[in-house]
């Protein structure tokens, strides 16, 4: 569903002061993807100052200090990242790989005997309910079978042993029926806590370094890579962005981000 432009350009985040007609008009002319983090900055800076009314003053003084206050940010993270081991909390040491493997079965498979195929299934499955068992790994097995022509099973794996998903596929291929098994895709990440805010709907933001699947039916795998350009941005510009990303996503409230 297309998002009407109109409604963006009005598009007014929910603001905690009083604003000037004149300050809320120069906001709206602020892009669409950067006005929600541009708006906070603001009251933030008026609340600190302790003024009551934001008006076009306030707003020119908040873009002035938050440009300093950028920079000396810049030195604090660069001071954070040298900071021994020691003194990083123990929630953000550890982090949990997670693994979405897709696999195609050669179609030679379905030409076996009945009872080679039964033999076969069974000594997969035995291996799979041996991880599936084992609690240094979640393992959620998914089908597309009728859905897609170049996929036909997904398994989900999260550990935070990254070596235990290649323990694992080694013993799946050695297997008969893991010699027809043709690998399509395999992402591989990392679980992290977001770095961005969801000011629309703040209840979405879990424990992000800890994955809690099988919540629902159905599973989509979203794939998505940032490229270099994407840091270079700035920290208020990547928020916007994610506010627009998240201000379309919340459209759909049925819809479970993982």
């Amino acid at each position: 569903m297309a998002i009407d432009s109109k409604e963006l350009d009005d598009f007014m985040p929910a603001t905690e002061l009083e604003w000037s007609d004149t300050a809320i008009a120069r906001m709206k002319n602020v892009p669409f993807f950067v006005r929600k983090s541009v708006v906070r900055g603001i009251e933030q800076y008026a609340k600190d100052k302790a003024v009551a009314l934001i008006d076009d003053d306030v707003v020119s003084r908040a873009r002035q200090e938050r440009e300093g206050g950028a920079i000396e940010e810049a030195r604090k993270n660069k001071a954070t990242k040298a900071a021994p081991a020691s003194e990083v909390p123990e929630e953000l040491k550890r982090r949990q790989f997670v693994n979405f493997a897709f696999y195609k079965l050669d179609p030679a498979f379905r030409r076996l005997s009945k009872e080679r195929k039964e033999v076969a299934k069974k000594e997969f499955l035995e291996v799979l309910e041996e991880y599936d068992a084992n609690n240094d790994m979640i393992l959620l097995g998914y089908t597309m079978v009728g859905i897609r022509a170049d996929v036909d099973i997904m398994f989900w794996r999260i550990s935070y042993d990254m070596e235990g998903f290649q323990k694992m596929t080694t013993r799946l291929y050695q297997t008969d029926l893991g010699s027809y098994l043709i690998p399509s895709f395999s992402y591989l990440s990392q679980t992290k806590r977001s770095m961005y805010q969801d000011m629309f709907n703040p209840e979405h933001e879990e424990d992000r370094t800890h994955i809690i699947p099988g919540k629902a039916k159905y599973l989509f795998i979203y794939p998505f890579v940032k490229t270099r350009a994407w840091y270079l941005l700035t920290q208020f510009t990547r928020q916007g962005i994610m506010d627009e990303h998240i201000y379309v996503g919340n459209k759909y409230p049925s819809v479970k981000l993982n």
